[in-house]
């Protein structure tokens, strides 16, 4: 065969080694039943925290709905947490990565970060359409007009505060579209879910309810006071549930405290793919923590979200749960110190965390 029969544009085509249906069966591109033309490349640009990646997958589920034989490259600093299946090409963000992306070409570029090695990055891409947040004129800016909005509620607080919309609103209407209740899709390995069933098995039929007990070292804020932890505990385990401790080596050592206090079962610290392969044999979650709302979300798990800095307008739950604020408000809006004597967060009650949960996870 010649060069230019080569199908260049075939979703199985691998760059200098063989493709997939030709190391199988020998088929090559002038008689192959498998050639799977790719309509158009698209690039998502999304570094950032792990709960705002997970959070932005909806957008994959839309673009497969509206362009069927797409290709989709992603580009993350925790390519660990996308699924393999549902996204063609993940790249971790590297000057590897960087320079052979600069000289790719692409239909549709996005980018969703407001950092500057993002926005240089759509910048400096080939793509005949751009989204999102751009370099220009030495400083941050928008790609086109759908942007502004996100731009002006980073920048003012008192644009953000007013804000109705959500995450997924919000990055739906930067991209051009209207955000029809597309869900997360998530990393999860079956095996690692299969070898933690045991949890279930060692719950004898209880409710497992985990309690993410941290807050991430970026916004201390956010905790709830220890005691509280303690007490909806003893309230849980009282009704029958199955405490289950959670978190990270930030939150190890309280989580001993809260083990040796209460008698909760508290199992350590993980690989993200096991966190997430323990967290799926919940039932339930608490969290303060954003990342963890986006796992337990993209697992399918009812949700009970503590929220005090935040617009709560922001989170989606897809109707899994509910978000509980502090009984007098907060002042420290997107704040990483309190500006009270008495930390807001002690004024959301254990017994009305307590309640809810009975009511979402009876």
């Amino acid at each position: 065969m010649n060069i230019s029969e080569v199908k260049f544009d075939c979703r199985h085509f691998r760059g200098e080694i063989p493709c997939t249906p030709n190391k199988l069966s020998g088929s090559i591109c002038t008689d192959c039943t498998d050639y799977d033309k790719i309509t158009k490349r698209i690039l998502i640009i999304k570094l950032g925290a792990i709960g705002d990646v997970i959070r932005t997958t909806p957008l994959v589920e839309k673009y497969r709905t509206l362009y069927p034989g797409c290709h989709i490259t992603w580009i993350t600093h925790t390519p660990d947490i996308l699924p393999k299946k549902a996204i063609d090409t993940i790249l971790s963000f590297s000057f590897t990565s960087v320079f052979t992306l600069s000289h790719k070409h692409f239909d549709i570029a996005i980018n969703l970060d407001k950092d500057q090695e993002a926005c240089m990055l759509l910048s400096d891409i080939n793509a005949i359409e751009k989204y999102g947040f751009i370099w220009r004129d030495g400083h941050l800016n928008t790609a086109n007009h759908l942007a502004e909005h996100k731009i002006l509620t980073g920048l003012f607080d008192n644009e953000s505060k007013i804000n109705t919309k959500s995450y997924l609103e919000e990055i739906f209407e930067i991209c051009g579209f209207t955000y029809n209740r597309e869900r997360y899709l998530l990393n999860v390995n079956e095996q690692l879910v299969d070898t933690w069933s045991i949890l279930k098995k060692e719950a004898n039929n209880k409710k497992i309810i985990g309690l993410n007990t941290g807050c991430g070292k970026r916004w201390p804020t956010r905790l709830w006071p220890s005691e509280n932890w303690i007490e909806l505990i003893q309230l849980l385990q009282n009704a029958g549930y199955e405490p289950l401790l959670l978190g990270g080596i930030d939150e190890h050592e309280q989580n001993l405290v809260y083990q040796q206090k209460t008698g909760a079962k508290y199992l350590g610290t993980f690989s993200l793919e096991e966190f997430i392969s323990i967290t799926s044999q919940c039932d339930g979650i608490v969290t303060a923590v954003s990342m963890m709302m986006h796992i337990a979300l993209g697992l399918g798990k009812k949700m009970i979200l503590f929220n005090n800095i935040f617009n709560k307008h922001e989170f989606s739950l897809f109707g899994n749960g509910e978000i509980i604020e502090p009984s007098t408000g907060c002042d420290c809006y997107y704040g990483a110190t309190c500006n009270r004597n008495r930390q807001c967060m002690n004024d959301i009650a254990t017994e009305l965390v307590f309640n809810a949960i009975q009511r979402h996870i009876p």
